[in-house]
């Protein structure tokens, strides 16, 4: 009898085995989606170009892509977010124009916290930081760009909230990410770059980063609510630049409005996917 029990409980054990690892796979399989646009204000500062800031209008396009993981039980979400943002700035006496341009990847893993029958999202994890970009100021003739590449490793939260207005969904996130440790190439004071990369002087252009000399943020706060078939997003990003190495400080602070569309997505077998009600994704 005892040996029966025991085969009735592995066989047990094995059917919910299996049905947790479909459940797992099938939530791996759902893809949250959403492309942004925006406009708002840039302040850019840069020591290697100007003793003054400028200040001008920013555009700045977002494209994010979200699904869960297998890891530690399926509670651990990637997200890949792209940015592009650019601005044409001026300084205070509106006498010299500035151009920069920034590009942006980032990638994080967030371990779920689920409060409230999900209606509640807590998410905590590291994050991979890329950015490379361009300054570029008219009024120089010696050097009259700034090379903009760093990246490494940070920290990264959200606060996922999803309620409902007399029956009408809405959903409202937070998120901040935050650098921790990395490197950033600059020149040094009063150096080229055509001592650099034609003279070859050398010097020290790759330096290691952090709160010291690197205290950067990028916050996001989104809703997305539905229209009719379609989940629009509206959004505001502050994204906070910083730098002072090499005895050169610079800055970009922007403040852009955006706003843009949601697909939620369920990957099939051979790349195929097909779109989903918003109410079946996990995010």
């Amino acid at each position: 009898m005892k040996r029966k029990l025991i085969t009735l409980f592995i066989a047990l054990g094995a059917v919910f085995s299996l049905y947790a690892q479909e459940d797992s796979l099938r939530a791996t399989r759902y893809v949250m989606r959403s492309t942004m646009v925006g406009v708002g204000h840039s302040n850019v500062f840069e020591t290697y170009l100007s003793p003054l800031e400028y200040s001008g209008t920013e555009v700045r396009f977002m494209h994010e892509s979200m699904r869960m993981t297998r890891m530690l039980g399926g509670n651990v979400s990637g997200q890949s977010l792209f940015q592009i943002n650019a601005s044409y700035n001026k300084n205070i006496s509106q006498t010299a124009e500035m151009y920069a341009g920034l590009v942006n990847w980032s990638y994080a893993l967030h371990y779920q916290f689920r409060m409230n029958d999900d209606k509640l999202k807590i998410l905590v994890g590291p994050m991979l930081d890329l950015n490379g970009g361009v300054v570029y100021n008219r009024r120089n003739s010696n050097n009259p760009a700034q090379a903009k590449a760093y990246g490494g490793l940070g920290a990264s939260g959200m606060v996922i909230y999803k309620f409902h207005i007399a029956r009408y969904p809405l959903t409202v996130r937070y998120q901040a990410n935050l650098p921790l440790l990395g490197v950033m190439f600059s020149p040094e004071y009063g150096e080229s770059y055509y001592e650099i990369f034609s003279l070859s002087n050398g010097g020290r252009n790759v330096l290691f980063t952090s709160l010291h000399n690197n205290p950067s943020l990028r916050q996001m706060v989104t809703l997305d609510f539905p229209i009719r078939n379609v989940v629009m997003r509206v959004g505001y990003v502050c994204d906070i630049q910083q730098a002072k190495v090499n005895n050169l400080k610079s800055h970009t602070y922007s403040h852009d409005f955006m706003i843009g569309f949601v697909r939620n997505l369920y990957l099939l077998r051979g790349k195929k996917r097909i779109s989903m009600p918003l109410k079946v994704t996990p995010f």
